[in-house]
């Protein structure tokens, strides 16, 4: 790693670390968080994006990617049916969502409070302005008025706020999930899948048909070690996105918008 990009590199493996806790605090036994680097071994960690500035540059890029939807790299929760109580659950945390909004419409007023852009020299669809706090307090129980980042969109010289993104540990069960959101109305996701490059051939992910990456058509650990790339099976944990600016349920939760974000 060279030492002028130290920086990038802490970025996104505190990133890493905040969505990827290997406890179930909520239900457990420990009441302290892993801290074990979002439970990667220490090859997953060397092989993660970010430990040369290029290679996390273009794997984030590729989160923004619209052909990551429901393809071999993005896991979504299954759509439940309806039960007793969900409505109400999901508008508690849309109007917490809501609250927390209107709080942040000046993004100058997030980054007083503690929020950082993650990697804002990256053109992006959605800008995360992550409280890494709430990251951590998400990894132990959920409080809707703590989301751990706000999204907001580029406009000139600032940001307008569109959304608010809520974390879960990686390896939650969809019954975890749903417990903190009534998975018959929103939906969580994750990336999956991914190949990460050996050094030499980091420039391939920028290819038209990249082989590595969140983009790449390698999507198996057979595969990404015959092409001697380091395989992750998560990156990062479970996430959800809310706009709870808008007005149709069918748009506060829009998993079209959650799942492609696709460039500008």
């Amino acid at each position: 790693m060279p030492t002028r990009y130290p920086a990038l590199l802490s970025a996104l493996l505190l990133f890493s670390a905040l969505w990827g806790q290997e406890q179930k605090p909520e239900h457990g036994a420990n009441p302290m968080p892993n801290m074990d680097m979002a439970g990667h071994s220490a090859s997953d960690m060397r092989a993660m994006p970010g430990t040369d500035a290029e290679g996390g540059v273009h794997a984030m890029r590729a989160l923004e990617n619209r052909h990551m939807d429901m393809g071999p790299h993005m896991k979504m929760t299954g759509l439940r049916s309806p039960q007793p109580g969900d409505s109400e659950r999901a508008a508690q945390v849309v109007e917490a969502a809501r609250k927390v909004a209107e709080k942040y419409t000046d993004y100058k007023t997030a980054l007083a409070d503690g929020f950082k852009i993650f990697l804002p020299r990256l053109a992006q669809k959605q800008y995360h302005f992550t409280n890494y706090r709430y990251g951590f307090e998400a990894a132990l129980h959920f409080n809707p008025d703590h989301p751990t980042s706000l999204l907001y969109e580029k406009r000139g010289a600032g940001y307008t706020l569109i959304g608010v993104m809520y974390t879960a540990p990686k390896n939650f069960s969809e019954d975890d999930l749903n417990q903190r959101i009534p998975l018959s109305i929103g939906r969580w996701h994750a990336h999956v899948n991914l190949c990460v490059p050996p050094p030499d051939r980091r420039n391939e992910m920028r290819g038209p048909n990249p082989l590595f990456g969140l983009a790449g058509s390698i999507s198996t650990a057979d595969a990404c070690s015959a092409a001697g790339g380091n395989f992750i099976p998560q990156i990062f944990g479970w996430m959800v996105h809310i706009y709870p600016f808008e007005q149709k349920p069918q748009d506060i939760w829009s998993l079209e918008r959650q799942a492609h974000g696709p460039m500008d």
